[in-house]
């Protein structure tokens, strides 16, 4: 049923293709700020972590059920998130919220590596651990529209590129790829957003 198969001369299966595709749609969707990008991202979210939990990514599988749960509270500050209830304009993170990711992002490393080092059989503890913090801070700034979302992406979609590499998930790893350039398009795309919505949605900050 899910048996290993060739496409384009990578080795792939069909629930990590069904993946692959979902994911796709889902960073299209966001970079065009579209809210059906979270019903895709629950989606694919779902199918991945069939696939990292066959390959002993545990972390990147428990990942994935917080990511299911945050993508509905992402969904509705998208569509009713800020003071007035209204659509979520894009807006950049303030100093003190950028130390608070950085700062999240690293307790979540130290305690998600002790874990994974200690309670599971996965033999890359430390990587795991320091992507799946770091993919979890680039999904709360997704979630609030915050600009620095894509900065983040790119460091984690870069390092995962070579992780999945790694453990023979090659179709994967080309997604990852792809997820650099477009996190690159979203990037731009937000900051014309920005500039679209004028100054007093730029001032706005994390809260």
């Amino acid at each position: 049923m899910n048996e290993s198969f060739a496409l384009f001369g990578l080795s792939t299966t069909p629930i990590e293709l069904i993946s692959f595709v979902l994911s796709i749609l889902t960073v299209l969707l966001n970079i065009r700020q579209n809210h059906w990008a979270w019903l895709f991202a629950i989606l694919s979210s779902a199918t991945y972590g069939v696939v990292f939990f066959g390959a002993r990514l545990y972390g990147d599988m428990a990942l994935q059920l917080v990511f299911i749960s945050v993508s509905f509270w992402g969904w509705y500050q998208w569509l009713h998130g800020d003071a007035t209830h209204e659509r979520l304009p894009v807006t950049r993170t303030s100093r003190r919220g950028l130390w608070l990711a950085a700062a999240g992002w690293a307790v979540g490393f130290a305690v998600l590596a002790w874990f994974l080092h200690r309670f599971t059989d996965t033999d890359v503890p430390k990587t795991d651990a320091f992507l799946t913090a770091g993919s979890l801070v680039g999904q709360f700034l997704l979630s609030r529209k915050k600009l620095e979302n894509w900065h983040v992406w790119i460091i984690v979609d870069v390092i995962y590129v070579g992780l999945y590499i790694h453990k023979g998930l090659m179709l994967t790893a080309l997604l990852y790829g792809m997820f650099v350039a477009m996190a690159a398009v979203g990037l731009l795309a937000w900051k014309k957003s920005m500039g679209e919505g004028g100054a007093a949605a730029a001032s706005m900050v994390l809260k």
